[in-house]
């Protein structure tokens, strides 16, 4: 950790700090000022599975069914769910009170529009309505799925938590192109996304939705009910996360969403700030590399790269703080019931087997394209460790900075990589989304359907089919198991190891902060 350097810092950031205008609304509303972890530029939570749009979409929208703090599916618009004894046919029923933000009311046809286009871009979506015969409405409140064969992940499918999440949309929203971005915002959630007062790259506006009927519940995780207890939330950009730690100690910020932990120490050492942990249950960070162009459209080239990797290098690199990471060669996470270990492999480099292999590819030399986003403080300091890794390789590698929404745009091309398009990306994904086959994107096999990096393995699709089919326990884990070593045989993506991640806010005028893998701004209050 780089402490003496962070802190000597402290005293030429609070000039910036104090001199920043943070203009606050009147007097009369209550507002909650936030640093999110990058800028917001994506708005289309379904197009992208970037976390700061999923963050933003868990404000706007809301979702039929939600995970609470058991990992239970729950409903959430959903008032009642009936299954016909063949376990072929659901029917959802929305609870009473539910409108959009413009005041008409959320119907059966938005939520089948909402799910035909959420499950257009989604892994496990993909995987549900391979097996929908028919889903249509039934009347304004009910609608119906009906299925060729059984799919037991129907619920976590529809719960899924985070990217993609199957946010509700109105009907004419939801019928955009899946391909392309929505430019209507309208949602039902608690909070109205003021995009009159978007400034991107100074401040995106939230105000709470006072015609939003939370649940009785009490909130639990993302479940329950979801009350809106401030009037304004401001996501502020301050790239610098100095000047952000500045911001939250002078008082001119409630919440900075991920802190790096170089910073930790001045923010405890201040009485008035709390480090919470609000995603105990930790993140994967993700080395992927694209499959439809040379070196690794080669699977030996893929493999190459692997044998290139220590883990703890980037660990120690983008989190410092070894009480919060954990090197994990598992690609379906350390800590799930699918961990697999594999031995050295992303532990110890093998450089000499990499370099046979590389050469053994037919790499020629051109370098490769590495996406390097310098603004995100949950992964901008892994590019320049994967650079030097690969160089020892044998690799020669374009690391091209540009902030994260840039890299969220671009990782969506197919192009060459001298085209516009890109050979490496990093990313990093909750644990709960990467935690089974079905769920974990990043295992997709696809193709053209699978995400950035189009892996196209028919096998792997076999293994993934046969895992949602199974209903056996321990035939399920055998599977699942078995996709784990077909991830790391065909090098489909590289795992970096796992941490957990911390918020910081200001606990002499902020509370009600809940645990859950997505930072929630709903049941939080000023003191």
């Amino acid at each position: 950790m780089h402490v003496t350097r962070r802190l000597g810092q402290l005293a030429a950031g609070l000039g910036l700090a104090m001199g920043m205008s943070l203009a606050t609304p009147a007097m009369s509303q209550t507002t909650l000022k936030m640093v999110a972890h990058s800028d917001l530029k994506v708005l289309d939570p379904i197009w992208t599975t970037a976390f700061i749009t999923r963050n933003h979409g868990y404000l706007v929208y809301d979702v039929l069914f939600a995970k609470d703090a058991q990992l239970r599916i729950q409903p959430q618009m959903v008032d009642k769910y009936e299954t016909s004894a063949d376990k072929l046919t659901w029917t959802f029923t929305l609870r009473d009170g539910l409108e959009w933000h413009d005041g008409k009311p959320v119907t059966a046809e938005d939520c089948v529009a909402s799910i035909r286009r959420w499950a257009a871009r989604d892994a496990l979506g993909q995987q549900m309505m391979a097996r929908v015969g028919e889903m249509a409405p039934v009347d304004a409140k009910t609608f119906r799925i009906v299925l060729k064969e059984p799919f037991g992940l129907m619920l976590d499918a529809l719960g899924k938590p985070s990217s993609n999440v199957p946010f509700m949309m109105p009907k004419r929203v939801a019928e955009t192109d899946p391909g392309k971005q929505i430019d209507d915002y309208t949602g039902s959630g608690p909070f109205v996304f003021k995009k009159e007062e978007w400034k991107p790259g100074e401040k995106i506006v939230y105000a709470k939705n006072t015609k939003y009927k939370p649940r009785p519940e009490p909130p639990s995780m993302l479940a329950g009910g979801k009350v809106a207890k401030v009037d304004r939330i401001e996501w502020l950009a301050i790239p610098d996360p100095m000047t952000a730690v500045n911001a939250l100690i002078q008082g001119e910020i409630d919440m900075i969403e991920v802190p790096i932990p170089d910073h930790f120490p001045v923010l405890k050492a201040d009485k008035n700030v709390a480090l919470f942990g609000w995603n105990q249950l930790g993140s994967q960070i993700i080395m992927r590399l694209n499959h439809l162009h040379p070196p690794f459209n080669n699977v030996k080239a893929r493999q190459a790269a692997m044998l290139a990797i220590a883990q703890e290098d980037f660990l120690r690199a983008q989190v410092g703080d070894a009480e919060i990471y954990r090197v994990c060669n598992s690609p379906l996470v350390c800590g799930s019931p699918y961990e697999k270990s594999y031995g050295d492999l992303l532990v110890k480099p093998n450089l000499e087997k990499a370099r046979q292999l590389l050469k053994e590819s037919g790499y020629d030399g051109t370098p490769i394209v590495m996406l390097h986003q310098t603004d995100l403080q949950s992964s901008n300091q892994l590019p320049p460790v994967g650079k030097q890794a690969l160089e020892k390789a044998g690799f020669k590698v374009d690391l091209q900075a540009m902030d994260w929404q840039t890299v969220v745009a671009r990782r969506a091309r197919k192009e060459a990589p001298d085209k516009g398009g890109w050979n490496v990306f990093y990313t990093t994904t909750v644990t709960v989304d990467a935690d089974n086959p079905a769920g974990n994107s990043f295992t997709s096999g696809g193709c053209d359907k699978a995400w950035f990096g189009w892996p196209c393995d028919p096998e792997m699709e076999k293994l993934r089919t046969d895992f949602v089919k199974e209903s056996d326990p321990e035939r399920r884990k055998a599977i699942a198991l078995a996709v784990s070593d077909r991830v790391m045989e065909q090098a489909v993506y590289i795992t970096l190891g796992q941490y957990k991640a911390f918020g910081a806010y200001r606990k002499d005028r902020v509370e009600g902060w809940l645990p859950a893998p997505v930072p929630i701004l709903w049941n939080i209050s000023k003191k």
